[in-house]
């Protein structure tokens, strides 16, 4: 028989989607302010993957991935997707051609692991958490290295997300050994 433990702290991560790279120092400003400082910033890469967001945000949309320093326990996943939507509709654009989201701040945590990512979509793959957030674990670690599922994202198969990926989780067990 198994005995409940509390689990060790997870390390947060925000996946930033925009159209314009200026936007981006502006939003780790905000997201800072919450989330602790900074800790890594992935380069930024073309996202052209879909026409998803096209009407709301354009096209030539660039991908970035942040990560904080401090550690956090994975129960605070819904209301760390909730702050970051209100990142989001600060920059909300309301008046043009194209009115919604400039900037797609999409936050998620990773573990030893395993990579989860918050959504409001509900999905047969996703556990619901509360507040309206559901979390989906999208990358599973083993053999030394992240895997994807069939519902990855195309985005968070990329060979350069999976090494991000795997930088961060070599930064979350250092930081873990010492104590957090």
């Amino acid at each position: 028989m198994g005995f409940p433990r509390e689990p060790k702290p997870v390390k947060i991560f925000v996946a930033l989607l925009a159209s314009s790279e200026d936007l981006f120092a502006s939003v780790e400003a905000r997201l800072t302010r919450l989330f602790g400082a900074l800790e890594t910033a992935s380069g930024v890469w073309a996202w052209e993957l879909s026409g998803y967001y096209t009407k709301e945000m354009g096209r030539g949309l660039r991908r970035k991935f942040l990560s904080f320093t401090p550690l956090v326990a994975a129960e605070k996943l819904p209301e760390i997707k909730l702050a970051a939507q209100k990142i989001e509709a600060e920059y909300l654009s309301t008046s043009g051609e194209r009115q919604g989201r400039t900037v797609n701040a999409d936050p998620g945590y990773l573990d030893m692991g395993k990579v989860v990512l918050a959504s409001t979509k509900p999905a047969p793959h996703r556990l619901y958490l509360r507040e309206g957030i559901y979390g989906e674990v999208t990358l599973l670690y083993y053999n030394g290295a992240f895997h994807p599922f069939d519902y990855t994202y195309a985005d968070y198969r990329w060979p350069q997300t999976l090494a991000y990926f795997a930088d961060l989780r070599a930064l979350y067990v250092n930081q873990l050994k010492r104590g957090f």
